[in-house]
């Protein structure tokens, strides 16, 4: 049975924005992720290339998968090769064509769609940057794992990973640790039956 992880990894302000990290949208506040260079992004980077190769497969919503499609189809090096290699599962009912090889378009109810992708792969099922699906995920219990990369910068607005809920949901703490000089990754699985 697969494990849907959201992740890829999750970049969030230290206020919970996931909105536009890369200033690609136009947010006013968007960019806060490519202000951090160096040895951050460096380790960033590591940890995003790990993440890929253990993964079994990447679902998205689909205005993030057109993005990275974009951004990766293009790109060579150890990470490119992998995402454009890898099965990648997109929830849309617009999308006809996909661009990027290896990709399959659930069109369905998306809840139905990725609990029967959970039956049948084994492994992680990584959601990354996909906050709208991921609402969806967590609505329907379907998510296991949280990994959050959190940026030390206080935004103020935008869009939060998390919106309303219907119900509390736990989490335990699986690891904490720095990467590069300021950022900190955190992992989280679901804390059922607690």
């Amino acid at each position: 049975m697969g494990k849907i992880v959201m992740s890829g990894p999750q970049n969030v302000s230290l206020d919970g924005v996931v909105q536009d990290p890369d200033g690609a949208e136009k947010f006013e506040l968007g960019g806060w992720f490519v202000e951090f260079g160096g040895k951050d992004l460096e380790e960033w980077n590591k940890v995003a290339l790990d993440e890929a190769l253990r993964a079994e497969a990447w679902l998205r919503g689909r205005r993030s998968y057109e993005f990275f499609g974009a951004r990766w189809r293009r790109r060579s090096g150890e990470l490119a090769d992998r995402l454009n290699t890898m099965p990648k599962y997109v929830a849309s009912s617009t999308l006809e064509d996909p661009e990027w090889n290896n990709t399959t378009v659930l069109t369905g109810d998306v809840v139905t769609e990725v609990s029967k992708l959970k039956r049948e792969l084994d492994g992680e099922i990584v959601v990354p940057a996909s906050y709208q699906l991921a609402r969806t995920l967590f609505e329907h219990d379907l998510v296991d794992e949280l990994r959050l990369v959190v940026f030390p910068v206080v935004l103020g607005s935008g869009e939060r990973l998390f919106g309303e809920t219907s119900e509390k949901t736990a989490m335990r703490l699986v690891e904490a640790r720095t990467i590069g000089d300021g950022l900190v990754l955190l992992s989280y699985e679901l804390a059922r039956n607690a």
